[in-house]
């Protein structure tokens, strides 16, 4: 329900829906629209960009069968095998946001994702933001985040690597 796939899907459908005057492809179960708005999620150095970069798919080429998205003013062209590079980012999650601002920033806060439920976690949401932060879910949840002030430990095997 509050998954970033899930939410995605319904933002675009409410944000770039449909139409005969828009081109639209389907590859591999998701549908591409002019005018969606995507991320590239790893990193290709061949085209000149990077894992987080967000554009628009400005044009859909059905017979060479390519994607072209507008990212950083220019224009970057995927084959469709490539279209696994692309995921739609209407909605992204924390970690992917991470560096990044925005206009306005919408948090999906509920307890079916209570690991997620950190008070780190919650406040990098909310610092993404340049003017309005809106919080969707439940007050239990955001009880839970702003409580939760434990950070999981994580076991890079870092330290043993300075030394």
């Amino acid at each position: 329900m509050f998954g970033v796939a899930n939410l995605n899907v319904r933002l675009q459908e409410a944000l770039n829906p449909h139409s005969i005057f828009r081109a639209e492809q389907q590859i591999g179960g998701r549908v591409f629209r002019v005018g969606d708005k995507v991320m590239q999620v790893q990193n290709n150095y061949k085209k000149s960009v990077f894992n987080g970069d967000i554009g628009r798919l400005t044009r859909i080429d059905t017979q060479n069968r390519e994607l072209v998205v507008k990212i950083d003013g220019r224009p970057v062209t995927y084959r469709w095998d490539d279209s696994d590079e692309l995921m739609h980012a209407f909605a992204v999650t924390i970690h992917k946001a991470q560096g990044s601002e925005y206009d306005a920033v919408v948090v999906a806060l509920h307890t079916q994702h209570y690991r997620m439920l950190q008070r780190n976690l919650l406040y990098t949401a909310i610092t993404r933001a340049r003017g309005l932060v809106v919080l969707v879910g439940t007050r239990r949840a955001v009880g839970i985040a702003v409580k939760n002030d434990k950070v999981r430990k994580r076991y890079s095997g870092l330290q043993a690597r300075l030394r």
